[in-house]
């Protein structure tokens, strides 16, 4: 265990000695948390203050209009955290492709390290960097929901945030760590970071809403690992203000809103909880090591 900490160590520092890319890593997230939370914020923060004074009864329009707001910037939050899980992880495991490009990996296989440790380390460094990432992209917004004048999630909700968002960074870089066997070049790593961090998006619900998709695309998606990790930190992101926000209405409006914005997802009828979802996710990374250590055993006796 102690070579794993030592290249945990050491592929955190190479990451972290470039400070350019931290900077503008940490730059990125809070440029992108900024722009989604006042412009697509504001478009679906407009269009639940419409649906709330079309369910009729007496209203605080004022009180809505404010709730709304903070439940979105909430919503809108909860998916840039999914994104940052995804990119943020990729980015640190670009560090592996570098070491391949530059040689650096023909050392490590000629001492008595054995490749299991090796990618242990890559996997670990990146899940470390990305869940600490995320969970300053989380403190950012807390600070600026403070500084817009709402209230804290909470401790409660910030620490079980906290939670979902390593389970999420886990199996994206065990996912990431695989697909990074398969790179060779920088500029193809750089290619294919750009490809994801635009389809990350999508495959999400978070650019659109969940409901706007066809009910196959849907299924499709919730096969993917991305939205499942998108739907429940929404889930702990929203709770509260969801409560707050459709006070006084049916239960039943709380549940559409959240079958429609991707908070709660269902397979068929079934209700899919955080912790099938968790499960989920673990899975994808369980197999994805898997199937990363037979591609390693394959390389290595082709090396021989």
């Amino acid at each position: 265990m102690r070579t794993v900490f030592y290249l945990i160590k050491r592929n955190s520092r190479v990451f972290l000695r470039d400070k350019a890319a931290v900077f503008f890593s940490v730059l990125s997230m809070l440029v992108v948390l900024m722009l989604m939370v006042v412009f697509l914020g504001k478009m679906h923060g407009d269009d639940l203050v419409k649906v709330l004074a079309e369910l009729g009864g007496e209203r605080d329009a004022a009180l809505d209009k404010k709730n709304a707001d903070y439940l979105i910037q909430l919503w809108v939050l909860a998916g840039i955290l999914a994104v940052n899980s995804v990119t943020v992880t990729l980015t640190v495991l670009g560090i592996m492709v570098q070491d391949e490009t530059r040689k650096r990996s023909m050392a490590f296989y000629v001492t008595p390290v054995s490749r299991i440790k090796l990618s242990l380390g890559y996997i670990i460094s990146a899940w470390l960097v990305g869940t600490g990432m995320c969970v300053l992209t989380l403190a950012a917004g807390e600070v600026y929901f403070l500084i817009s004048g709402y209230g804290f999630l909470g401790a409660a909700a910030f620490f079980r945030l906290a939670g979902l968002i390593a389970v999420c960074t886990f199996t994206f870089s065990a996912l990431g760590y695989l697909l990074a066997l398969f790179v060779h070049s920088d500029s193809a790593w750089s290619g294919l970071l750009t490809v994801i961090g635009t389809l990350v998006g999508f495959l999400g619900g978070i650019y659109l809403s969940l409901g706007s998709l066809s009910e196959g695309l849907q299924n499709l998606l919730k096969c993917l690992p991305v939205l499942p990790c998108t739907a429940m930190l929404r889930e702990a992101c929203t709770g509260e203000a969801i409560r707050e926000t459709f006070a006084g209405l049916p239960e039943t409006a709380g549940d559409v809103f959240r079958r429609e914005m991707g908070i709660t997802l269902f397979w068929g009828e079934k209700e899919i909880t955080t912790l099938e979802q968790v499960a989920f996710l673990l899975t994808y990374a369980i197999i994805a090591i898997a199937a990363a250590a037979l591609v390693n055993r394959k390389r290595k006796l082709r090396d021989r």
